[in-house]
């Protein structure tokens, strides 16, 4: 070759290492900094898109969580379920007939068979397929975190779950969902990294879930919301989890920020699931409440 090429090669080659690396360096810095504002912001709410629900892709699609990524979402909530032949795949419902053009229970279905299904969205068919959870982990490695809503049962399943996490390393990315708090010590033993999220019925729930060890983050209801619980909850250095799905996004369809104003009311709480994360992001942003 001759030499007299070599300073435009090495010019070259100097400017796509980087490229790739400051393209590295951003997607790590997003992390890094949702997970920095819920270890050390909690004047920051951090926004989780309920099933990756948004208004171009269907729910629980690979797309849809693509897209949350592209707006700024903080937390994609996803449900695992598995496949006849015992793979976890990305879906809400026991039975595949209201998401896909298929009918029948999930677990019914092999993986194979279930990538031959197409998800719905409005009243059409797309081409998006059933996600396996090791697809959503390489599409969100180093870009968000996840709430794991487990609707399977048993340590065995949990031990599979938690085994595809730490082959992707993302112990850091995820929130594990648990409706039954006292099963909390049971799985942090699995895997001290991952943070596990409880859920609480009542004020009594939520004193117990404070004895516990390692916890960062409630979810509550607002059935029995009080203003000064909460405060001392976020001030004992947790994260408050409330939903606006259901009543509150209803309100937001009808008419712009009444809705979150409405939710607001309930002053201490610094993270909301919700099926507009968009239109959050909006409202939080104008407020100087998010990124």
């Amino acid at each position: 070759m001759n030499s007299s090429l070599h300073p435009i090669w090495n010019k070259a080659i100097f400017t796509l290492l980087l490229f790739f690396g400051l393209s590295s360096q951003a997607q790590e810095s997003k992390l890094q900094s949702i997970l920095n504002d819920f270890h050390n912001h909690p004047e920051q709410i951090l926004v989780a898109a309920h099933r990756a629900t948004n208004p171009n892709y269907p729910e629980n699609s690979l797309a849809a969580i693509e897209e949350s990524i592209r707006i700024g979402v903080d937390i994609v909530e996803i449900d695992i379920r598995k496949s006849k032949d015992g793979e976890l795949v990305i879906m809400h419902d026991k039975t595949i007939d209201r998401t896909t053009n298929g009918t029948g229970k999930v677990d019914d279905f092999t993986l194979a068979e279930l990538k031959e299904l197409r998800l719905k969205f409005g009243n059409g068919i797309t081409e998006e397929q059933v996600p396996t959870f090791e697809e959503v982990l390489q599409l969100t490695k180093g870009k968000i975190l996840l709430d794991v809503d487990f609707k399977l049962e048993g340590e065995a399943a949990v031990r599979q779950t938690f085994k595809l996490i730490e082959k992707y390393g993302m112990a850091d990315q995820i929130l594990f969902f648990l409706y039954d708090y006292p099963e909390t010590t049971q799985y942090q033993e699995l895997n001290k990294d991952i943070k596990i999220m409880p859920r609480a019925y009542s004020r009594k729930d939520i004193r117990a879930i404070k004895k516990l060890e390692d916890i960062s983050i409630i979810h509550i209801d607002e059935s029995y919301y009080k203003n000064g619980i909460m405060r001392r909850t976020i001030k004992s250095g947790y994260r408050v989890w409330i939903n606006a799905l259901g009543k509150y996004d209803a309100m937001e369809r009808q008419r712009k920020d009444s809705g979150f104003d409405a939710l607001l009311t309930r002053k201490y709480v610094n993270v909301i699931q919700t099926d507009l994360p968009e239109e959050l992001l909006t409202y939080l942003r104008s407020k100087n409440l998010h990124r």
